[in-house]
């Protein structure tokens, strides 16, 4: 026989468990981006929360494949960092060096990210030594040198790469989340490259980028993240 109403007149119910945090999804463009992150450290249990993309290379690419991502499914709620290599414009930055932005500027204006100052207090514990720099990551369709270096300087940002903003831009096109950029420099004013990887600053630079995941993980954590 099916059990009665309890003494408030409603049958007994088990709680409810707690709904599951919003997932984490990492956007890098490049291969090696992509053999860095994974080859990396993971962060300890919640790297299970955590899927990379690789987005291929440029703005388009990355607002594309974000979009998709972030469509339908169990990313739909996901905060999303979008990390990999870029180039310094600051005077004195060198390879492996890391920048956390705190805006990433493109075409369609400034986004601003989600708890910074968490990041970079993640990234100094787990980089001890490493210098991390906080500021606006601008957006580009190509990749820049020399003199064009100088002019986005002029214009306030501390660094720039292709996808970052087109990725956080997507990503908030798509439903509210945090969002996050973390670049690593590859190469600055006094430290350009030719290609990654086959000079010692790109060596530095992808040894650090495989080292990176646990920060974003315990940022993540330290959300009031949407629940699903």
């Amino acid at each position: 026989m099916p059990a009665g109403p309890g003494p408030s007149g409603s049958a007994d119910r088990s709680p409810a468990p707690p709904p599951a945090p919003a997932p984490l999804l990492v956007a890098c463009a490049l291969g090696i981006e992509h053999l860095a992150l994974r080859s990396g450290r993971t962060g300890g249990a919640g790297a299970r929360r955590a899927t990379l993309l690789r987005t291929g290379m440029g703005p388009e690419h990355a607002r594309r494949a974000v979009a998709g991502a972030l469509r339908d499914g169990p990313l739909r709620t996901a905060a999303v960092v979008a990390s990999g290599f870029c180039a310094g414009l600051a005077p004195g930055m060198h390879p492996g060096d890391l920048v956390v932005a705190d805006e990433t500027r493109g075409p369609h204006g400034a986004t601003p990210c989600t708890a910074p100052e968490a990041l970079v207090a993640a990234l100094a514990r787990e980089l001890p030594g490493r210098t991390v720099h906080t500021g606006p990551l601008t957006g580009s369709d190509h990749v820049v040198r020399g003199q064009e270096r100088a002019a986005l300087r002029a214009t306030g940002a501390l660094a720039v790469d292709m996808e970052s903003a087109a990725t956080l831009h997507a990503a908030l096109a798509a439903g509210p989340r945090p969002v996050a950029a973390v670049r690593v420099v590859v190469d600055a004013p006094e430290h350009e490259l030719v290609r990654i990887g086959t000079v010692r600053g790109g060596i530095s630079a992808f040894r650090v980028l495989r080292a990176v995941l646990p920060a974003f993980h315990e940022w993540h954590r330290s959300l009031p993240l949407p629940r699903r």
